[in-house]
């Protein structure tokens, strides 16, 4: 069987060979889809911020811990979000839909710390139980977080901050009996590389894999029922 070849073939090795912008938006796409969310914080004298990550990722569900990365941080180009961390231990993942990614990805952009991007970039702020950090109102899954830890990567200076959920809220036709959460029906999009927006199309949801067993297609509503414990 002939074996078509890569049409480019290209080495880290030859980093300089590219401008930085056109390295960085080869290497960011590298890593496929990404889901896209805005990080709610807020500094001690009340300051919100909001910033557009593609990194969340979950760690586990007991505990239930998320984390996403974020940039080095330094003088001349300082982190808020990462500041906000640092004074109040709470924050916001919210994920980001189709009517409003234009927004999201303004977020993005380099604000002075005295600006809110929720007022810069048009979005409501929503504070909700006692969780001390801003909601985005427009997101219809919103997840709550306390700080847990930031782990400095030495690597390349950027942090890997891990929050324990506390809370989220999701529309009652989007959560299944089985726990599934179908985010598809909530629009939200996704990320390829640092610039382009995708909608999804879902294909199936399949059965729990075991050795020995086919795999089968399952409802979306799941295979069978499964209440919380009273």
């Amino acid at each position: 069987m002939l074996e078509c070849p890569l049409k480019h073939h290209i080495e880290s090795k030859n980093i300089e060979d590219y401008p930085s912008r056109v390295w960085a938006r080869m290497i960011n796409s590298l890593s496929g889809f990404k889901s896209a969310n805005l990080i709610g914080t807020v500094s001690k004298e009340g300051q919100t911020n909001l910033a557009l990550v593609s990194s969340v990722v979950h760690l586990g569900a007991n505990p239930p811990l998320m984390a996403f990365v974020l940039r080095p941080h330094s003088e001349e180009s300082p982190r808020h979000t990462l500041l906000n961390l640092k004074e109040i231990s709470f924050f916001t993942i919210n994920h980001v839909a189709k009517s409003f990614y234009k927004q999201a990805h303004q977020t993005s952009a380099n604000f002075p710390k005295e600006i809110s991007e929720f007022s810069a970039c048009g979005f409501n702020e929503e504070f909700r139980n006692s969780l001390a950090a801003p909601y985005v109102k427009e997101s219809d899954l919103q997840i709550g977080l306390k700080l847990k830890e930031i782990l400095d990567i030495p690597l390349n200076k950027t942090h890997f901050v891990i929050g324990e959920i506390i809370e989220f809220f999701v529309n009652d036709a989007e959560l299944k009996d089985d726990g599934y959460i179908d985010i598809e029906t909530l629009d939200s999009v996704c990320v390829s590389g640092l610039d382009r927006y995708h909608t999804t199309k879902s294909l199936a949801r399949l059965s729990y894999a075991k050795p020995n067993k086919e795999i089968c297609e399952i409802p979306l509503s799941g295979e069978r029922e499964l209440k919380p414990h009273s």
